[in-house]
């Protein structure tokens, strides 16, 4: 299995890089950065990428807050413009099946910036005719980022009690370490059947307890 994976310095590409890792499979980061920790590594600008090399996968999880970019524009060039871009070039270099992490609340038409701007990327990924596309919307992330975002962290201390809350019909919003959402991932980059498929806390859960 050869997999390409842009995002692979945040929180949940670093996870990714681990289980990859653990289970021997061909990883090539694509980044502005290294990751230090993935056999083949790819420094890039995304508003100009090179060919990639063949692969079969490539996963996705580009993705910043309006906060950490400092404007919508810089948000839109990484959850929109550089996932398209990565997209595009795995395409090219032949992969089949893509996986993206976006964010539950993803849709095109939110009144919200960032949730629209998710959703209409999911939109975009899925007219550009892969072979399978797995679309992964999860509630609030816990782990340890290297920038620390004053907001997710509190929510993080208070997912005990969130967790309470998001029971029955508002599981689709319950949290999800980084850790098996990655296993998640993983699991899902060994389905085979064609189609779109969203993918959100619940099953992300039961998918990130597999073993393999």
């Amino acid at each position: 299995m050869n997999v390409l994976l842009a995002g692979g310095t945040g929180l949940v590409g670093r996870a990714f890089t681990t289980q990859a890792n653990e289970h021997n499979i061909s990883l090539t980061t694509v980044g502005r950065r290294v990751t230090g920790s993935a056999p083949n590594e790819l420094v890039v600008d995304f508003a100009a990428l090179p060919a990639l090399p063949p692969a079969e996968i490539a996963v996705c999880t580009l993705g910043t807050t309006i906060a950490d970019a400092g404007s919508k524009t810089a948000f839109k060039a990484i959850d929109f413009d550089a996932v398209l871009a990565f997209a595009n070039a795995a395409k090219q270099a032949g992969a089949e099946h893509f996986l993206i992490v976006t964010a539950i609340g993803a849709d095109a038409n939110a009144s919200a910036f960032y949730a629209r701007i998710k959703g209409a990327v999911e939109i975009e990924l899925a007219n550009l005719g892969f072979a399978r596309l797995d679309i992964l919307q999860p509630g609030l992330l816990l782990g340890e980022r290297e920038v620390r975002r004053p907001v997710e962290h509190l929510l993080q201390r208070l997912a005990p009690a969130i967790a309470l809350l998001t029971r029955g019909p508002w599981d689709r919003y319950a949290s999800i370490s980084a850790e098996q959402l990655a296993r998640a991932l993983l699991a899902l980059c060994h389905e085979k059947s064609p189609g779109v498929f969203y993918h959100r806390s619940p099953e992300l859960q039961h998918l990130g307890d597999k073993n393999f």
